[in-house]
């Protein structure tokens, strides 16, 4: 590295200036005050963790897209968390075995891959969630996708839609009124996530073909999907889905695309793809699925969800906050300072006599023991 790199950054890492740190910490808040309120007790895990436990905990998790090395003290090779649900998932199955069910958790972290994620080059995220562990119920499925719509307004994301997927759609459809050969699943899967009707064709799904056309707005989509489940596999997805869309219609707009896979590497039955106005991408995912506990072939089930804030904080960020803050001169009253601060001021004091209160950015300046705008 020559003078010139010394002081660059990896591809897709970067700092949080202000004021978008302060908007991070706000949102971070924000989302943990909401999943609080709500009965989730937050956790929090490390960094790095052995890669075997990260990548045996659920079904789905890929390894490749985790940063790994040996560690000097056990010679075994560690990871560097892509995923903190899967951390959940140990400790939920471990230190918590015995906890009472269902089990609310919740937390928040930065979690780094390899690379980033189609058009978006960043390998670091802010990663914020709840797990409902224990239960997988319809029930359960309401309440974690109110939850985020809740904590996301609350953080200041505004127009919510929600997308509602069933991520064990075609394994299901195979196993009784579509069957498939065993081979033909994945690419069957592939193809329909795709949305290409001359693929599917080619790989012996044409029987699932009106999946294509039951995608959109949800009341519409629910009863395309309903037409097209002439054996009745699906009737207590349906039923599920219909009940789950009740529960959260009039916090959100509500869409189906039954057979979008992904982002849902582990979901079993239901999972959910939220988005926010006037914020590229999406801003989290969720759904149920299991945890592999200590005892061998047994799986516990669960149910909640993720977000990816940093496209919300950046346009936080790059609003304007009206914020206060007031300059200190030389030799101020510390006591009507400290009042000050009590009551929701920031305060930023002189050093020397040169300091400018405008050229420190302050909104206005402590005079005679009262805040006077500049």
């Amino acid at each position: 590295m020559n003078d010139n790199d010394r002081d660059l950054l990896p591809e897709g890492l970067g700092d949080r200036l202000p004021p978008s740190a302060a908007a991070a910490q706000s949102v971070r808040r924000a989302l943990l005050d909401v999943l609080g309120a709500h009965g989730y007790d937050r956790i929090e895990t490390p960094s790095i963790e052995f890669e075997k436990s990260m990548a045996s905990r659920m079904a789905g998790v890929q390894v490749r897209r985790m940063f790994r090395f040996v560690d000097p003290a056990s010679l075994r090779t560690l990871a560097l968390r892509s995923d903190i649900t899967v951390q959940v998932g140990r400790v939920a199955a471990t230190s918590l075995a015995e906890a009472a069910r269902p089990l609310r958790l919740c937390y928040a972290g930065q979690v780094v891959t390899i690379k980033g994620q189609g058009l978006d080059p960043a390998r670091e995220r802010l990663q914020v969630g709840a797990e409902l562990i224990g239960n997988d119920s319809v029930a359960a499925a309401a309440e974690v996708v109110s939850l985020a719509i809740e904590a996301l307004q609350a953080a200041g994301a505004s127009g919510i839609s929600v997308d509602f997927t069933l991520p064990d759609l075609v394994d299901t459809l195979a196993e009784s009124t579509l069957p498939l050969a065993s081979g033909s699943i994945d690419a069957v899967r592939r193809e329909l996530d795709a949305k290409d009707a001359g693929g599917l064709v080619s790989v012996g799904g044409q029987a699932y073909l009106p999946l294509l056309y039951a995608i959109g707005s949800f009341d519409q989509a629910i009863g395309r999907l309903a037409d097209f489940d002439v054996g009745g596999a699906l009737a207590s997805r349906i039923a599920g889905l219909r009940k789950i869309a009740s529960r959260v219609a009039s916090m959100a707009r509500i869409t189906l695309d039954p057979s979008e896979r992904h982002g849902f590497e582990y979901q079993s039955w239901f999972g959910f793809t939220i988005y926010g106005e006037g914020v590229s991408g999406a801003l989290g995912r969720g759904g149920t699925y299991s945890i592999r506990t200590r005892e061998p072939g047994r799986n516990e089930v669960a149910t909640g969800f993720s977000l990816y804030p940093d496209p919300l904080i950046e346009n936080l960020s790059a609003a304007p906050t009206g914020e206060n803050l007031l300059f200190l001169p030389l030799g101020y009253d510390g006591e009507i300072a400290a009042r000050l601060r009590a009551i929701g001021w920031r305060t930023r004091a002189a050093l020397s006599v040169g300091d400018d209160a405008l050229t420190l950015g302050c909104t206005h300046r402590l005079e005679g023991g009262e805040a006077v705008k500049l």
